[in-house]
């Protein structure tokens, strides 16, 4: 068996809420997902799974948006660095007001690995982002990284272009993600097409742009060294199997939940999510990102997450 072209890093998915202060126009979550959190009790129990979770694993926070559920600051962030050994990272749409984002900086040093910071211009403005993402750069532990995400809205990308110029005028990252729906990922049409691939550029890896490829056949370790874990306690081995209602792996808040002993090939034509590969959990797949093909049509998950 071949092996990754990279070191894997453990890693798990973790969406602390379900609540966003967003309502997105392109969010791959519905409506009725995008809410609820877990109660002060829960949180103790996922705590305390993560105290007993073996070796240092990274605990990536998602949602919803984990700045809009009060118990991420007040006691999620500050019992991971202060009970765990575990690096932190986030993914947040950074609409969370400066001091409490320089807090998180604060809190974060030493112990942090990413801040993947959305770029939602249906509800800011670049230069109102900027506004916070600059100053939380600066204030981030020096060995973090930091990277602004955004949505190749079909129909914006004018405008996604700009935002971009700002971001790196900024000397920021500019991650772009091609937009998902349903199955698979957006059918872009006529000047978008070439709009997207200046973009992304023409053939990106997963550090680079995330295109949902498909790793179809590839021995992928997820599952094994990388789980998604939900707010109501599920783990999944990746989220295209949580939407095929495949993988899963037990309930932190119900039960125990068993990793895998070994890696199995991909069955699926779609990976939603760059952090697996850019995590070395697919064969032959890091920072190089040879021998793959843009996802399409197979079936899969969506979330927009970053490297």
């Amino acid at each position: 068996m071949s092996q990754p072209s990279q070191p894997r890093q453990p890693t798990v998915e973790w969406q602390v809420c379900g609540i966003c202060n967003y309502d997105c126009s392109y969010c791959i979550q519905s409506r009725e997902t995008r809410q609820g959190h877990p109660s002060p009790a829960e949180v103790e129990r996922f705590l305390a799974f993560f105290r007993g979770l073996p070796g240092r694993w990274e605990i990536k926070m998602t949602g919803g948006e984990p700045f809009a559920f009060r118990g991420f600051m007040e006691r999620i962030v500050p019992g991971l660095i202060a009970e765990t050994p575990h690096t932190l990272s986030v993914l947040t749409n950074l609409s969370a007001p400066l001091p409490v984002l320089l807090r998180f900086a604060a809190l974060t040093q030493g112990r942090l690995g990413i801040v993947s910071a959305s770029l939602h211009l249906e509800h800011t403005s670049a230069d109102d982002f900027l506004g916070r993402a600059v100053p939380l750069r600066a204030a981030l532990d020096p060995a973090a990284r930091m990277v602004v995400n955004e949505v190749l809205v079909p129909g914006r990308l004018g405008e996604v272009a700009a935002a971009r110029r700002a971001v790196e005028a900024a000397g920021l990252r500019w991650f772009p993600q091609v937009m998902k729906v349903g199955p698979g990922v957006f059918d872009y049409q006529g000047g978008d097409v070439a709009a997207v691939r200046q973009l992304t550029g023409a053939a990106p890896t997963p550090r680079q742009a995330n295109l949902a490829p498909s790793y179809r056949g590839r021995m992928c370790w997820t599952g094994v060294e990388y789980f998604v874990l939900t707010q109501t306690g599920e783990a999944w081995s990746c989220r295209t199997a949580r939407r095929f209602r495949e993988g899963f792996l037990g309930n932190v808040l119900t039960g125990a939940v068993t990793l895998r002993s070994a890696p199995e090939p991909c069955r699926y034509d779609i990976c939603p999510c760059t952090v697996p590969a850019n995590r070395g959990m697919i064969e032959g797949i890091g920072a190089g990102g040879a021998g793959v093909s843009a996802g399409g049509g197979g079936g899969g998950g969506a979330v927009e997450t970053l490297p």
